[in-house]
């Protein structure tokens, strides 16, 4: 049978497949017995691996970690990576965020795009293949991830119970083909406050940003209930002459005024694409007149060291290489009370640069200022070279099947192809589309979803079938 019209002729099937898997909030949560991200990730994952059984695959579920979905013969095993748990949907959707609505032919929902309609794409590639009835070379196998936005422990048990593929791709990114992703590395920057510490800005708390590799939204100051009230909510009316600055006034419950910063969101990645909330609100506060209290001295630190800056130049990381460009930095979370501070921040960094490099660029910066560094997750720079059999022929289908030129491209994003050797990313965002992951109103355009099908489907043929 013919790939692409059996693809063609499945196309319900597959958009209903995708509003399913994206109707399920599986944002981690609570670790339960067995559902290691808690119960609705574990939700995600069983969903996909029975409509994978329904379709005719051998399944196999890890323990509540990953999954995979395989046919095939031969020695060598091609792998599809994608991913099943989401980031927070954050604020201001125009349709609700696991509606999986349908409008002007796009799929909306978190997850459509990241990675959970790319994802489902590729299951039914497999599916046109297998019905093809050609013979296989290869095996093919769709690893399903379910920690991809937070720690990727998903794929550290996985590989320490199932073999490693010869070769793969993920659909998690763009076209043509990526074959240079940044290093990601995650840190807090914290630092405990003195009791009784006196400050002049009565501030109670201070909080925004749901993960690191998301450009926060929102970010809510509140004030305790003092005679400051007017200087805040004029100094309010001053920086709303900015036109960049969301800014409005509240009471929290205490009656002290609260100050919300608005933003908007963007992927971890790109963060020159959002509006930092939280560099926002951080200006507001600085520009206010903070004192020397160690609360304040922490607040004046993050906004004149990080502010709205995505470069890393306060932290001595303003750095670039031929490769794969500058570093990007976002700061994603904060949280900040009485007793301590804490903020959350991702960078983006390039391959030519080793992890003990970054480390003590970043150790050096924080030198005298008081200020304590906790580095979290680390995902090394991923760099195959362009020459050899896997980028060759995914470049000639891309091409067949889009009348395209195909070439190489550089992410600061940080996909599955890290997980395994010899893999790239391959899709699903096309050339010239708007970058909606992490984002507010994200979607899936539909028929750059069934290209998409199509490309992996021509792609498992071309690399797995004789």
């Amino acid at each position: 049978m013919n790939l692409n019209q059996y693809i063609d002729e499945h196309k319900e099937e597959i958009i209903r497949s995708v509003q399913e898997i994206v109707r399920i909030p599986s944002v981690e949560g609570q670790p339960l017995p067995g559902k290691p991200f808690g119960e609705k990730v574990d939700e995600a994952l069983r969903s996909t691996l029975a409509l994978a059984e329904r379709l005719g695959f051998q399944v196999k579920n890890i323990d509540g970690y990953a999954g995979h979905a395989e046919f095939g013969e031969g020695e060598e095993t091609m792998a599809i990576l994608g991913h099943l748990d989401v980031v927070p949907e954050g604020s201001g959707w125009t349709y609700p965020p696991y509606e999986a609505r349908i409008v002007d032919g796009k799929i909306y929902g978190r997850g459509a795009s990241d990675d959970k309609g790319p994802t489902i794409g590729a299951l039914y590639a497999m599916k046109a293949v297998m019905e093809s009835g050609r013979k296989m070379k290869r095996k093919v196998r769709i690893i399903f991830g379910t920690d991809e936005e937070s720690g990727w422990e998903d794929m550290e048990v996985y590989f320490q119970k199932e073999t490693m593929p010869d070769f793969g791709v993920t659909p998690d990114a763009d076209y043509p083909v990526i074959n240079v992703e940044k290093g990601i590395l995650t840190f807090k920057l914290k630092k405990q406050f003195a009791p009784d510490d006196c400050s002049a800005v009565k501030i109670r708390s201070l909080t925004g940003g749901h993960r690191a590799n998301m450009v926060p939204d929102e970010c809510r100051c509140c004030f305790l209930p003092t005679g400051d009230q007017d200087k805040i909510l004029a100094h309010l009316h001053s920086m709303k002459q900015f036109s960049d600055y969301d800014l409005s006034a509240g009471f929290c419950e205490d009656s002290g005024i609260e100050i919300v910063s608005k933003g908007i969101s963007a992927h971890g990645s790109t963060p020159e694409k959002g509006r930092n909330a939280i560099a926002h609100m951080l200006a507001f506060l600085s520009t206010m007149g903070l004192g020397s209290s160690e609360m304040e001295q922490f607040l004046l630190f993050l906004n004149n060291r990080i502010g709205t800056d995505t470069t890393g130049a306060g932290l001595n990381l303003n750095l670039e290489d031929e490769v794969s460009g500058g570093l990007t930095l976002n700061l994603g979370t904060i949280s900040v009370d009485e007793k301590q501070g804490e903020v959350e921040i991702n960078i983006r960094y390039p391959v030519s640069y080793s992890q003990q490099q970054i480390t003590d660029l970043i150790t050096e910066a924080l030198t005298g200022s008081g200020v304590d560094v906790e580095f979290d997750d680390f995902h090394l720079p991923l760099h195959v070279p362009e020459e050899g059999f896997l980028i060759e022929t995914l470049k000639q289908v891309y091409t067949q099947q889009t009348g395209q030129p195909a070439q190489v491209l550089v992410t600061g994003g940080g996909t599955y192809a890290r997980a395994i050797k010899n893999a790239v990313a391959f899709g699903a965002r096309f050339p010239g589309r708007q970058e909606v992951a992490h984002e507010k109103d994200e979607y899936i355009d539909i028929d750059d979803l069934i290209l998409h099908t199509k490309i992996y489907a021509h792609a498992i043929a071309a690399l797995c079938c004789e």
